[in-house]
């Protein structure tokens, strides 16, 4: 993988105001905010997409993941919040080491704004490919 941006935070090389920090996650505040709080959580396994961490790196993120957007809500005073992660720079992904954004949402204007546009279901096809992700996940799971 590519050095990136966190994985010099990671090794001390670049500053950061670290909010978390444990054997294999690393949390602190974006610099480039979307509102008040807006804290980033990273693995410090250097891997691009969440499909690529081993599974105790994914798990270690999620084990602190909602200690941390309890911390965010009680020292912004914020309830609602966004999660988001990216992979994929179509995905809208800039740094290409995984992280999640914990993003507060204190009204209309500040946080996470998303478009969203649902399809149409065709529940034939969804069933196919219920099935062949069902095939996948037989065939292709990785310790």
């Amino acid at each position: 993988m590519q050095e990136t941006i966190f994985s010099r935070i990671i090794r001390g090389e670049l500053p950061a105001h670290k909010v978390y920090e444990d054997e294999h996650v690393l949390a602190f505040l974006d610099i480039g905010p979307l509102s008040k709080g807006h804290t980033l959580v990273i693995p410090k396994e250097a891997k691009a997409y969440v499909h690529e961490l081993s599974d105790e790196s994914m798990a270690a993120v999620g084990r602190v993941l909602p200690r941390l957007c309890r911390a965010v809500r009680e020292v912004t005073g914020v309830e609602q919040y966004n999660i988001l992660q990216n992979n994929g720079p179509m995905a809208h992904q800039a740094v290409f080491h995984v992280h999640f954004h914990i993003i507060p949402k204190p009204n209309e204007e500040e946080g996470l704004g998303i478009g969203w546009s649902p399809k149409a279901f065709d529940h034939e096809e969804g069933a196919k490919l219920a099935e062949a992700i069902r095939r996948a996940l037989e065939g292709g799971e990785q310790a």
